[in-house]
C-alpha cells in the first residue's frame, strides 16, 4: 500500500487539476474529431438539434434530430451511444451544459474540433493520435496500469 502525505496532495493540487482538465479537453477533442470524420466521410450535411438528456424533463437520453435532410441517415449513422458521446463533449467544448444546440454537421470540426485542437495546442499537448476510437471502446489503448 502506497501511502501519500496530506502535504504531497496540497503541494501537488494545481498541477493534477491542470491534467485532469487537459485529459478532458482531449477526451472531448477525440470523441469530436472521430465524430467529425465519421461526418465528413460519409458525406453528410444539414442542420440538425442536438438535445441533452434531462432527467428532471424525463428525457433520459441524448438525441439528434435532422432539421434539414433525413432522420434515417442521421439515424444510420449515429447510435445512442455516439449521441449521448457527442452531446457530452458538445458540453465540454461550450464549457457548461445546453438544453438544445442547433448547427449543421458539415460545421462540427470548425465549430468544436479547431478550439479544441488550438486549446490542447497552446497547453503544449502534442496531437499523436491518428486513429481515434469510440467511446465505446473505452479508450484502453490509451491507458496505462503503472502510476
Amino acid at each position: 500500500m502506497v501511502i501519500m502525505k496530506l502535504s504531497q496532495l496540497l503541494a501537488t493540487r494545481q498541477i493534477i487539476n491542470r491534467h485532469a482538465n487537459l485529459a478532458n479537453t482531449a477526451f472531448a477533442y477525440v470523441t469530436l474529431k472521430r465524430l467529425a470524420d465519421r461526418v465528413a466521410l460519409a458525406g453528410l450535411q444539414g442542420k440538425v438539434r442536438l438535445r441533452q438528456a434531462d432527467t428532471a424533463e424525463e428525457i433520459y437520453w441524448a438525441s439528434l434530430q435532422a432539421l434539414t435532410g433525413s432522420q434515417a441517415v442521421i439515424e444510420e449513422h449515429f447510435d445512442d451511444e455516439d449521441v449521448m458521446d457527442l452531446a457530452d463533449a458538445v458540453a465540454y467544448a461550450l464549457e457548461g451544459d445546453f438544453t438544445a444546440i442547433e448547427f449543421s454537421l458539415e460545421s462540427m470540426e470548425g465549430r468544436f474540433v479547431e478550439p479544441l485542437r488550438a486549446l490542447l495546442e497552446s497547453a503544449g499537448v502534442a496531437l499523436d493520435v491518428e486513429e481515434f476510437p469510440s467511446a465505446g471502446e473505452s479508450m484502453a489503448q490509451f491507458e496505462r496500469d503503472d502510476p
